[in-house]
């Protein structure tokens, strides 16, 4: 139950902070202190200029609390420099080229930057990207859109 209010005062944060002030898509998320850690993680990929580039980006952007289910130690190795490839890999599995509002989200196979797809699928329980459930649609950034997510997606090693 605490997850849950957490969680819906972070979507309405996030939700009223990007229309009050828009900005790209780091912007948006940094000012939203439920994503502390997403914004420290697409500060050590490198990141952080790509995603203010014109896009647009679609990020499925998973909460704090999405981080903190990751296995332990999971985090803190991905963030040190010699793993910096693999939190790009990961990073990036979050972001579909283009803008991708929830109105035209359909079940399927979706290419993302990273080069690999993951599954969406709509069904009357909402929409999942891999296993990771959809729990805020269509916050606007001047770039793209974020979707937030409640698991962070892993890609599927090659």
């Amino acid at each position: 139950m605490k997850n849950l209010k957490t969680l819906l005062a972070a979507t309405v944060t996030l939700m009223m902070a990007a229309q009050l002030q828009a900005g790209d898509i780091v912007d948006v998320a940094a000012s939203n202190k439920s994503f502390k850690t997403l914004v420290a993680a697409v500060k050590a990929a490198g990141l952080v200029e790509t995603l203010k580039s014109d896009g647009p980006f679609t990020v499925f952007a998973p909460t704090d609390e999405a981080f903190a289910k990751l296995p332990e130690g999971t985090l803190e190795s991905l963030l040190k420099p010699e793993n910096k490839q693999k939190l790009v890999s990961i990073l990036t599995y979050h972001v579909v080229p283009g803008k991708v509002m929830a109105k035209d989200v359909k079940s399927g196979m979706v290419k993302t930057a990273s080069g690999s797809s993951f599954k969406m699928k709509v069904s009357k329980k909402g929409v999942h990207v891999d296993k990771a459930k959809v729990v805020a649609t269509d916050v606007m950034a001047d770039n793209g859109v974020i979707h937030v997510i409640d698991t962070v997606i892993i890609p599927k090693s090659k």
